[in-house]
Parts: structure tokens; C-alpha cells; sequence
């Protein structure tokens, strides 16, 4: 079954998304240069929310977090990023669903034991060899 503009099946039910296009209320809707406006305004303050997540990967904070709220933001209004959004959203339960796989966890589960076992095995050899003083002498700078 496929879905329509409209968000209803071809059997007549209604699906989980939404219908593409505008959600500006009807009365900016009916002045096209209201509409206008309020697509830019609209534009503009996504785009600062993703240029402020884009900052945070680099920066502390949720940065992937804020620019799909950015994308969010957009989405409202603009019809290509409700389909970024809507093919964001089937990756990642897809991305959830092969996680939740008994074979993928039992991989991630070994992998995760093996890089903690190496982790513990480079540190036994570092405190054998070094202690647990420093390397370098920071009282003598």
C-alpha cells in the first residue's frame, strides 16, 4: 500500500504521517506575501538552529539533537524537509530494529567485553611499568 499526498492508504485508511506542504494557519496562508514572509522567517530561524547544532558537534552539546530540531523547524513549512525527516525517521527504526537482532547484540556484547579486556590489559601494563606516578615530573617545572 502506498500513501498519498493526503496521508490515507489506497484502501482508504488513514496513514501515521501527515500530508506534505505548509503548516501556516489559514490566514497567513491566504496573503501570499504574508505566506512569504513567514516562509522566511521560518527559514531563518531553522537555519540558526542548524548552524547552532552544526557548532555543537565541534562544541559541547547535543549537536545532532539541535539540527534535527532545526530540520524540524523547516519541516513545518517546507516540503523537502518533511521527506528528509520522514526518510530520517524510517533509517533510524530501521537502524533500531537490526540493533534489537539477538545475532547484532550478541556481536556489539563480544565486541564491547574484547575492547574493555584490551583497555584493562594496556592499563595493567602501564601502571606495571610506570606506577601510579607520571611518566614526566611536574614538581621539578
Amino acid at each position: 500500500m502506498t500513501a498519498d499526498r493526503a496521508g490515507t492508504n489506497r484502501a482508504g485508511q488513514a496513514s501515521d504521517e501527515r500530508a506534505l506542504g505548509s503548516r501556516a494557519p489559514a490566514f497567513v496562508k491566504a496573503r501570499r506575501t504574508l505566506h512569504l514572509s513567514w516562509q522566511v522567517g521560518v527559514f531563518i530561524v531553522g537555519l540558526a538552529v542548524v548552524l547552532a547544532g552544526a557548532a555543537m558537534l565541534v562544541l559541547p552539546g547535543p549537536g545532532w539533537v539541535v539540527i534535527f530540531g532545526g530540520m524540524a523547524i523547516w519541516a513545518t513549512e517546507f516540503v523537502w524537509a518533511q521527506l528528509v525527516l520522514r526518510w530520517t525517521k524510517r533509517k533510524v527504526t530501521e537502524a533500531a530494529q537490526r540493533a534489537l537482532d539477538p545475532r547484532v547484540r550478541r556481536r556489539n556484547i563480544i565486541l564491547t567485553t574484547v575492547g574493555l579486556v584490551v583497555a584493562a590489559v594496556l592499563a595493567g601494563v602501564y601502571l606495571w611499568k610506570f606506577g601510579l606516578a607520571m611518566p614526566w615530573k611536574i614538581e621539578n617545572q
